[in-house]
């Protein structure tokens, strides 16, 4: 896998609820599931920091409680987009192919 370039940073429902309209702003609903897209996410301490960009040349840091982070996934195909899909096989040298 090459670089991250990002993460899409899942959170458990109940804390979905919980951060309420406050988080929706930096939520994203996609075929994965709901979850805030970052470019660097730092989870060393109680708190979860997230670095957002916001698009207009602008980053905000976003701090959760650790505790509501289901599951964090890095991205190297785009911001957003990541998930399971096919792969090309992969040639060995010396192996004749089919």
């Amino acid at each position: 896998m090459s670089d991250p370039i990002g993460y899409d940073v899942f959170l458990f429902p109940n804390a979905i609820e919980a951060l309420g309209d406050a988080g929706k702003p930096y939520l994203k609903d996609g075929p994965t599931g709901t979850h805030i897209v970052c470019k660097d996410v730092d989870t060393s301490g109680v708190l979860t920091e997230m670095t957002l960009d916001m698009g207009d040349g602008k980053a905000i840091a976003l701090m959760i409680p650790t505790n509501m982070v289901r599951m964090i996934v890095s991205s190297s195909s785009g911001a957003g987009s990541f998930g399971f899909g096919r792969r090309d096989a992969t040639v060995e040298p010396g192996i004749p192919q089919p």
